[in-house]
């Protein structure tokens, strides 16, 4: 969906132009949904990617502050193995 600036409003739907002058006002309210929620997804769309960064950041750094692993099959106590 796309508007093109011109003496009229256009609306594009499905590669058909319309005058948004020419909708019915269910249409027009039809259409406003449809913008919210493509409004709606692009900001949640834009939040997730921050929340993934923010969740590979939160790993790395438990990583980091994790002890070290000791292999236990190399360790010896006493004269056992």
């Amino acid at each position: 969906m796309q508007w093109h600036r011109k003496e009229k409003q256009i609306v594009k739907i499905d590669e058909k132009e319309y005058e948004l002058d020419s909708l019915s006002n269910q249409a027009k309210e039809q259409l406003a949904s449809v913008q919210f929620v493509d409004a709606e997804l692009q900001r949640i769309q834009a939040q997730a990617a921050v929340l993934q960064t923010a969740r590979a950041a939160y790993v790395s750094a438990l990583k980091e502050a994790l002890p070290v692993a000791v292999d236990m099959s190399e360790v010896v106590i006493g004269n056992v193995k």
